[in-house]
């Protein structure tokens, strides 16, 4: 199934209070004490603009990122342009790129019952080890939303869990909604660098999220300058590049 059309979280004022209510509760909260800052840099959904252009950007600069995969989209057209294929993502998990998890038809883990939550990670589990990738060890709310039941039911599965609502990974943030930084339309780059400087001086854990790489990205995504300023930025602000599985392991 490709998903051809935009589709936004319960903007409603129950939906914005839901989101606030649960990310206090069912929480997991990291044990942080890092020698140094990190950055993650994540593409959700893996539009294949990410895969090929996002994924290059940072080879060349000797980094690697986290593409969170919902495998039905896969070849399919959606409103950030093609999803990557299969064989495409594979190829990323080999060239040490990490595959993390969403649902597997990009259902909202805000507006479906629990069950079906945990039936749709676990058959996008399934997808990615019938392509011959590795088990996800982390994963992300589609657009970012997340039911208290659905929270409860996921939570412990991964080694991370994350959202989309702003923060850093340090002590006392949530593992199980984990916060990130969105780097999608204007003043995307400007926003996450002030956010790159946070981190670096608490020497805390910065999680980037975007979508689509392209010189006229979608709304959800990013230029190919912008992306490249950023891995530069932190490159030269000696805060670690990681991917999300490899930011747990620093945790721990």
């Amino acid at each position: 199934m490709a998903e051809t059309e935009a589709y936004r979280a319960d903007p409603s004022l129950k939906g914005k209070l839901r989101r606030r209510v649960v990310r206090l509760m069912q929480r997991r909260p990291a044990r942080a004490n890092l020698p140094r800052a990190m950055v993650s840099f994540t593409f959700d959904d893996a539009p294949a603009s990410a895969a090929d252009l996002g994924a290059r950007i940072l080879a060349e600069h000797g980094a690697r990122g986290t593409f969170y995969v919902s495998a039905a989209l896969a070849s399919g057209q959606g409103p950030m342009g093609r999803y990557a294929s299969a064989c495409e993502l594979v190829a990323l998990s080999q060239a040490g790129h990490e595959l993390g998890c969403h649902t597997y038809s990009h259902v909202d883990c805000g507006q479906a019952e629990a069950a079906m939550v945990l039936a749709e990670t676990e058959r996008n589990a399934d997808a990615l080890a019938a392509w011959g990738a590795p088990a996800p060890r982390t994963f992300a709310y589609p657009y970012g939303d997340v039911a208290l039941a659905a929270k409860r039911a996921l939570g412990g599965r991964f080694a991370l869990l994350r959202a989309l609502h702003p923060g850093l990974v340090e002590s006392g943030a949530d593992l199980n909604q984990a916060p990130s930084i969105g780097v999608e339309g204007l003043g995307a780059e400007a926003r996450a660098l002030r956010w790159l400087d946070l981190a670096a001086a608490r020497k805390a854990w910065l999680i980037l999220n975007t979508h689509d790489v392209a010189d006229r990205p979608s709304q959800w995504g990013c230029t190919p300058k912008a992306l490249a300023g950023l891995v530069e930025a932190a490159l030269a602000k000696g805060v670690e590049i990681v991917t999300v599985a490899e930011g747990t392991e620093r945790l721990s």
